[in-house]
């Protein structure tokens, strides 16, 4: 696993083989944050990586200047690795915990301008994923929230829902909370 651009661009770290996590790939990584950068200014996001995994997406956003990256995997090597990897980092900006996503979303009240979600594609929750993580105070007004998932999920309909974006056999929705409110301004003399 290599840091693609920024600060620390070019870092490597090996993954254990007996993970289980997929890392997003390269190429996914490296279009995903293209994208992100009309979105955001890294160097004043606060950002929260769940489902961890690798914490491949986690490295890229402290690389990138974010002003924190708080990251929550439940599986104990995975986080084990995460923190691992962090500590040789030494960057302030990183916060892991250990926990289960979920129920983190569920108390969080930190309201972060991203939220970054690469779910197990097989959670049976994930269909339910960005109602709850609008729907709480994980996410600030205004805030971006990315979904990866594979490729049977189609989010097109939400009302917060910005734009879809497949890179081979990733895909990742993009979200805004508020986003709805946003795009359909109160006509003059409409009825309500």
């Amino acid at each position: 696993m290599r840091i693609i651009t920024g600060k620390y661009k070019g870092r490597h770290f090996e993954v254990p083989h007996s993970f289980k996590a997929r890392p997003t790939t390269d190429f996914a990584k490296e279009n995903l944050f293209n994208v992100l950068r009309a979105y955001l200014d890294f160097e004043e996001t606060r950002a929260l990586d769940l489902f961890g995994g690798t914490g491949s997406i986690t490295l890229e956003l402290l690389s990138r200047g974010c002003t924190e990256v708080v990251t929550v995997e439940r599986d104990r090597k995975h986080f084990a690795f995460i923190a691992q990897t962090l500590r040789a980092l030494g960057d302030a900006a990183a916060h892991p915990l250990c926990g289960d996503a979920l129920k983190y979303v569920q108390r969080c009240r930190l309201g972060f301008d991203l939220v970054f979600a690469d779910p197990p594609y097989a959670l049976p929750e994930l269909p339910e994923l960005p109602d709850r993580i609008l729907g709480s105070e994980t996410l600030r007004a205004g805030g971006l929230l990315v979904l990866e998932h594979g490729k049977n999920y189609n989010f097109a309909d939400h009302p917060c829902f910005l734009e879809h974006r497949a890179y081979g056999s990733v895909n990742f929705s993009f979200f805004r909370k508020g986003a709805a409110a946003e795009a359909v301004p109160q006509r003059e003399g409409a009825e309500e």
